[in-house]
Order: structure tokens, then sequence, then C-alpha cells
């Protein structure tokens, strides 16, 4: 692309339910979800209609467990031109996992998006970010399942997740079986160290100002696309409160009043679309590659 060229975002949304969140699995158990009101498919209609209000196409992130109760809502993102991929099936953590377990989450998860939607379904976003060291044998499940691309890793310290000193852009990750596209969360370095500024609670938690110099940063020091995304449970202020433990009920709960006009500001602000249109695609001009050697396995 021309040096100067208007950088071109990636906006994507991990459609879950506010239930499925995975702080919650203490307080929620999987064989209750099916009795909680959801919210997901009047929180992903919302997201649709400002998307299309900004004339943006974003990658989601689907979880199996949402499109197969709700096949309409899996069409009405594909009808309107937006990328689906998948957040595996019921949104287990994946160090929390076998690689058997694994397999048959992704596998079945993208069995069922691709059924719905009559599209191939190339890329993955782990619950949480969870692939980290102890888990990149994932990402040798995911090519064997069919996957082009992962977009699990954030190379940040955290508390649940992260690989600090992964590479901060997108790029070719060599296995053994081959290789597979990383897109990781975004971040910009400062003073030695990552800080995240690719939404989520991030986006909730820090000033508005601090993210927008982050995405400036590194659209124009960078010339490199930032990573967005969102939850449609983050725009729905009136959500159940569920009983949690006090950390997680402030992680979760904060600031989603104003969630819905941050994100307008935003794509006010920035241009955006999908992870095909933007960081893939800038990234095999680039032909970026990195081989992670650590391929550990779990029985």
């Amino acid at each position: 692309m021309p040096s100067r060229a208007r950088i071109i975002n990636a906006m994507t949304v991990d459609v879950e339910d506010y239930y499925h969140v995975s702080a919650f699995d203490r307080v929620v158990h999987r064989d209750q979800w099916q009795a909680l009101e959801s919210r997901v498919c009047r929180n992903t209609d919302r997201l649709l209609e400002i998307f299309a209000e900004f004339g943006v196409r974003a990658t989601f992130f689907v979880l199996g467990w949402v499109a197969e109760r709700f096949p309409g809502l899996m069409k009405r993102i594909a009808d309107e031109d937006h990328e689906v991929a998948s957040h595996g099936f019921d949104h287990r953590l994946v160090y929390e996992s076998t690689p058997e377990q694994f397999r048959q989450d992704v596998r079945r998860a993208k069995t069922i998006l691709e059924a719905i939607t009559g599209r191939p379904v190339l890329g993955y976003r782990a619950p949480s970010y969870s692939i980290t060291r102890a888990s990149l044998w994932a990402l040798d499940v995911l090519l064997e399942e069919g996957y082009t691309y992962d977009a699990s890793v954030y190379p940040i310290h955290h508390d649940r997740y992260g690989i600090p000193d992964a590479s901060r852009h997108a790029h070719w990750i060599a296995r053994p079986g081959g290789r597979i596209w990383e897109v990781p969360g975004s971040t910009v370095r400062y003073a030695g160290a990552n800080f995240p500024i690719g939404g989520g609670g991030y986006f909730r938690f820090l000033p508005y100002r601090l993210l927008r110099w982050g995405i400036r940063r590194l659209n124009g020091k960078e010339r490199r696309p930032a990573v967005f995304y969102v939850h449609p449970w983050e725009i729905d202020p009136g959500q159940p409160r569920l009983n949690a433990p006090l950390l997680t009920r402030m992680r979760h709960y904060h600031n989603l009043a104003n969630t819905e006009d941050r994100l307008r500001r935003l794509l006010g602000e920035f241009a955006f679309g999908s992870l095909q249109q933007t960081v893939l695609h800038e990234s095999l001009l680039r032909g970026a590659s990195v081989r992670y050697a650590s391929h550990g396995t779990r029985g």
C-alpha cells in the first residue's frame, strides 16, 4: 500500500452472551445457560445497525453454542457481508482443555457455522485469549482442523492470559504441520513494555484519549492496523447482574452505559474493516514469519 495511505483497522466481535464470560464459570454452570434470559441477538443486532450506519464490515467470532440456537442471527451477519469466524463451541478455556477436547470443540463450532452460513470458516479466537505458552499445541490442532488464522494471542502480562514476548503484529507461525497466521491483540510499545489498546475491558476502563493515542500511534508511527474487539454484552447496561466476586463484577460491569457512545466515536474517527480485508491482506504483502519452537502437549 502507499506509504501514506489511510490505515484500515480491523473490527472484531466476540459473539457470546453475558453469562458465557469465563469469569462467570463458577457462578453459572453450562447446564444452566439454557434457562437464563438470552440477550445476545438483540445486542448483536444493535452492533450490526451501528456498523451499517458507519459502513463497516467486521469479523464476528461466534460461539457455536450461540449459532446452534440462533441460526437466524448467523444468517443476518453473513447476509450483511461480515466475516463469520469461530469462537469455539461453548467458551472453554484452551489451557484447561486437553488437545482432544479442544479438537472436538473447534471442529464442532466450525461445522455448525459453515452449515448455517454456507461459507468456509477460516479464523478462530480462543475464549479469553487462552492460547498461551502452555497451550501453543492448540495451533497444531487448528491447522489440522482447517483453520487458516488464529487471533488468540495477546502479547501482554495478564493474570488469565498473555504471551508478553510474542510478536505484536500479524505474522505467520511455523509449526510442524505447516504454518498459520497469528493476529495478536493490539498493543503499543512504551518504556520497554506492551500496553493493550485493542478493546474489550481496556476500552471500557482506560480513558478514551489514551486508546485514541494508541491507535493513532499504531497507524501513524508504525503504519500498522489496530485489531479492535467488542462483545455484544458490552453495549447492554441493562443486562442481568450475576452474583460474582467483586473483582469479576468490576471487570464485567464497569462503564457499560458508555460503551456504545465510545464505539460510535471510535468508528467516526478511524476506518475499520474485517480481518480478511485489513490485517491479513496487509500482512500478506509484508510476508512476516515467526517460528514458535515450543509446542507442548497436554494429555
